[in-house]
């Protein structure tokens, strides 16, 4: 009786959502934790903003799909809504950008999260966790999973409703200037890692270095620092790190699937009308998708190129070293949620999700994977 009972529910639901075509939307989840605008659509009415991005200029992907971005909105209001980008340094210094955003200078913003760990420490937690979540289950979690409740619980305070907009997909590990052989090899490294990367490797004796993209490469040139992470083949290779650093790391343990972010404010935000504030929520969401497929594909072709144009060393860090960053990942966490409550819900919360999601891989993506 129970299992008619479950199909006849089953049935009249999927009707219902047929009716409704909104309602089969995959990420409408999001649209659930913001409130409508009270004010009144008038087609004569034009707005001009202005987003900041922790990106350089124009960056490819980042810089660019934030352009895109600005360019689709436009479109899709009928020039109604208008949005000039900056790249870190044209208005205001990179990682001044969540301030700004948050004080009302600025409209919107790019970067991720884990650069306000000062502000926010918890935060990191829906940027990437090192030996966590990748992207596609980073997206399922934030969108589907009850993450982005969380995500814009924390981001209140700040006037700031926070969107995931865009992911790196799976990172590489990490360009050095020397050989790492076993984890003995990581005492004293200087290396540009921020987020929870970074408090591993100065767990595991190193020295984490947070600066701007656009800063990495004359750092590196320069030995202010001895390593450093990016994202990929692709803006590794346009960055040119292969010249100044000889060996190339994977895999990725600190990013498994970097998730970006979109900021706006909030007060800015709900002075739009709904068909505004409807055409930004959508104009993120397909960022976020964009973003991901052009860095997988440019990956592909861009590691080719460095390996056999480039002639970079590929390394995969031995065993005792992913075993030590695994084991000093442990501890970074289980102090974080030791100090701080906020940390703990969404920690709980992120590995309730996690532990669900593995069980549903095990039968799906990584049986596959195997054959």
């Amino acid at each position: 009786m129970a299992k008619k009972s479950n199909r006849r529910k089953f049935i009249e639901k999927s009707l219902v959502s047929i009716a409704g075509v909104s309602g089969i939307s995959s990420c409408i989840s999001d649209n659930k934790e913001i409130k409508e605008s009270s004010v009144n659509i008038n087609f004569n009415n034009k707005y001009k903003w202005k987003m900041v991005t922790t990106w350089s200029p124009n960056m490819p992907v980042l810089g660019e799909g934030c352009n895109m971005f600005s360019d689709w909105v436009n479109k899709m209001s009928g020039g109604r809504l208008e949005i000039k980008v900056y790249g870190g340094g044209e208005l205001i210094p990179s990682l001044e950008s969540f301030d700004a955003v948050s004080n009302g200078a600025i409209e919107m913003g790019s970067g991720a999260s884990y650069y306000w760990a000062g502000k926010i420490p918890s935060g990191q937690f829906f940027s990437s966790v090192p030996f966590g979540m990748n992207s596609k289950q980073m997206n399922s979690w934030i969108i589907s999973g009850g993450g982005y409740k969380l995500y814009r619980e924390i981001y209140e305070p700040f006037n700031l409703i926070p969107f995931v907009g865009g992911n790196t997909s799976m990172q590489m590990g990490g360009w050095f200037n020397k050989e790492i052989n076993s984890f003995n090899d990581l005492k004293g490294l200087k290396m540009r890692i921020p987020g929870f990367g970074g408090k591993v490797l100065s767990k595991a004796g190193g020295t984490a270095v947070t600066v701007a993209g656009g800063e990495i490469y004359t750092n590196l040139e320069r030995g202010v620092i001895d390593a450093t992470e990016w994202i990929g083949p692709y803006h590794d290779y346009l960055m040119g790190f292969y010249q100044v650093a000889k060996y190339y790391y994977y895999p990725g343990w600190h990013e498994p699937g970097g998730v970006l972010e979109m900021i706006v404010n909030k007060d800015k935000f709900y002075e739009l009308p709904n068909d505004l504030q409807e055409i930004i929520k959508k104009g993120i969401e397909s960022l976020n998708i964009w973003m991901q497929c052009e860095f997988d594909s440019k990956n592909s072709i861009y590691l080719k190129k460095l390996i056999e144009e480039e002639k970079v060393q590929l390394r995969k860090f031995p065993r005792d070293v992913l075993e030590t960053f695994k084991l000093k990942t442990d501890e970074v966490l289980s102090e974080m949620i030791e100090k701080d409550p906020k940390s703990k819900k969404i920690f709980e919360a992120y590995k309730k999700f996690k532990t669900s999601f593995d069980d549903w891989s095990t039968v799906s993506d990584k049986i596959y994977y195997e054959l």
